[in-house]
């Protein structure tokens, strides 16, 4: 027997609740490859962004930061350009501050956009085998309760045997689903980070310029 046709058995001999444990494998799988990809452009974006941006950065040159907004699309450039454009009508750092931290919050929303459902989906898998074994048990002590003596032990175990199949594919399910959770939610906070930094780079370099003009 193949791989394959050792899979389809495994499923075919799991019961019914096999069904809806690969439905919540299904869609932990879409939503893992949508955001895979969403947040894999946003972190290759940014790390572009951030290398155009160093020396801007540290000099605190606001006009080049902003040319390279107009010309480039990132979300580190979206959050330094409404600090920028906050300091335009205000002086103190706490509210420029407080403009890039509105947009690194609106960003956050749509870095972790779905991602939490494949925590949830983990744990709905795991509790969907166990319900489907503890079913699949009932079933079969209700079966062996009215069988023929003989065959009592011969039916128990391969009733078992079905009825752990469920809880052998939720687990199978939630495993991965809790690990490409944690890799995504990884690869959301170092994007918050590095949108957290640059926003600190620049308010640095701006309150530096500053003193140097009170100094004068």
């Amino acid at each position: 027997m193949s791989f394959f046709d050792s899979i389809i058995a495994f499923l075919q001999n799991g019961g019914p609740f096999i069904f809806p444990i690969a439905l919540v494998l299904v869609l932990g799988l879409a939503i893992t490859l949508e955001r895979w990809l969403y947040l894999n452009s946003a972190l290759r974006t940014n790390r572009k962004a951030l290398a155009l941006l160093q020396t801007d950065l540290k000099k605190g040159d606001i006009n080049a930061i902003m040319q390279h907004a107009k010309s480039h699309s990132a979300p580190v450039l979206d959050v330094l350009q409404a600090g920028i454009a906050r300091l335009s009508t205000v002086k103190r750092r706490e509210d420029v501050e407080y403009a890039m931290e509105e947009t690194i919050m609106e960003y956050m929303l749509r870095l972790e956009k779905r991602t939490p459902f494949l925590a949830t989906l983990a744990n709905i898998a795991t509790l969907l085998g166990l319900l489907g074994t503890i079913m699949g048990l009932i079933a079969a002590f209700s079966a062996v309760a009215s069988a023929d003596p003989a065959e009592k032990a011969n039916l128990l175990s391969s009733s078992i045997s079905v009825a752990m199949n469920t809880t052998a594919f939720g687990l199978i399910t939630a495993i991965p689903l809790i690990l490409f959770h944690t890799s995504l939610m990884s690869k959301t906070a170092a994007i918050v980070d590095s949108l957290e930094m640059a926003g600190i780079k620049l308010l640095n370099s701006l309150s530096f310029g500053q003193q140097e003009e009170n100094r004068g």
